[in-house]
């Protein structure tokens, strides 16, 4: 089988190559932006503007894969704020370039669509666990972008009976994320901490939110599976079904250090929205393709932190 990942230069990519080459013995090919740096040795690497349609169609009549996974985005909340029309132009522009240049191909590629569980937004506390008929009330840019595609690949799926799949991942983490994201932002600091660069305070956001948390390679299993047995224009939580509150996380996080840290909230870390609780109901991936999350938190926190403690954190 060939797999393309569209949008494989950040955290999930290399992951995903890993499992669907190593693991499940696919073909792989990858595309990145001009200025990412991906070295790979298990994959074919192409560099692909997603705002240009026709780079797409090149690299799709190039690979001709048998499926598609679609990671491209501008995904961070905090940047969606800052930057809303780029969140606009890669997560809704660049999804559509791509579902057009593959309802313009010859055959039928099964195709991923990357959602997430923030295009939930407001979630009422009777309304947890979130099932994927829940009404969507996005909080913030991000999430209204990613509820757009979802609804686009809705859209093309039932409209030109395309092999679309969606899916609202939940919030995952694992060595090599980005500081831009609360638990390598925490263990960063962590790091920075015990090698005396700063001093030992950690400064810190909303600690009450409550979210679900799942190892990134937990995630890309189940991106597997459902290219494998998904159904078409079908949506599907990813997640543990678990959610915790921030300070949890954070004081985990502080108990794998043997130094005193000092935690400081930082207004500047404060969303101009927040949502209180994010929690999934994962049974209808469950159901579909018998995926369930093996990796415990316990062990990805841990594994985040050590990757911490090995960079040369004054070059991060």
């Amino acid at each position: 089988m060939k797999a393309l990942i569209i949008g494989g230069g950040g955290f999930v990519g290399p992951y995903l190559v890993n499992h669907l080459h190593d693991d499940l013995g696919y073909e792989v090919a990858v595309t990145k932006t001009a200025k990412e740096q991906l070295a790979l040795s298990n994959a074919v690497v192409y560099d692909c503007d997603i705002l240009n349609k026709s780079e797409i169609t090149d690299v799709l009549e190039t690979v001709r894969p048998d499926y598609i996974f679609h990671l491209a985005a501008q995904s961070s909340v905090s940047v969606s704020w800052k930057n809303p029309a780029l969140t606009i132009d890669v997560n809704i522009k660049g999804a559509v370039n791509m579902l057009d240049a593959v309802r313009e191909l010859d055959y039928k590629p099964r195709v991923l669509l990357i959602g997430s569980g923030e295009e939930y937004g407001h979630i009422r506390q009777e309304e947890c666990p979130i099932i994927e008929d829940t009404v969507l009330r996005p909080g913030n840019i991000y999430a209204a972008t990613k509820s757009c595609q979802n609804m686009l690949g809705s859209i093309y799926a039932a409209a030109y009976h395309m092999d679309v799949m969606m899916v609202r991942a939940f919030n995952h983490i694992g060595p090599n994320q980005t500081p831009l994201f609360v638990v390598a932002d925490f263990c960063k600091q962590v790091a920075e901490i015990e090698k005396g660069i700063k001093d030992p305070v950690m400064y810190v956001g909303n600690l009450s939110a409550k979210r679900d948390f799942t190892d990134v390679r937990d995630v890309v299993r189940a991106y597997a599976l459902l290219v494998q047995k998904g159904k078409a224009g079908e949506t599907y939580n990813i997640g543990t079904g678990h959610a915790l509150a921030i300070q949890e996380i954070l004081d985990r996080i502080i108990s794998l250090s043997d130094k005193k840290i000092e935690v400081r909230v930082d207004a500047q870390r404060l969303r101009p929205v927040d949502v209180p609780i994010i929690e999934p109901d994962i049974s209808k991936v469950h159901d579909c393709t018998g995926w369930k999350p093996q990796i415990p938190l316990e062990q990805t926190l841990r594994e985040t932190l050590e990757y911490w403690r090995v960079q040369d954190l004054c070059q991060k």
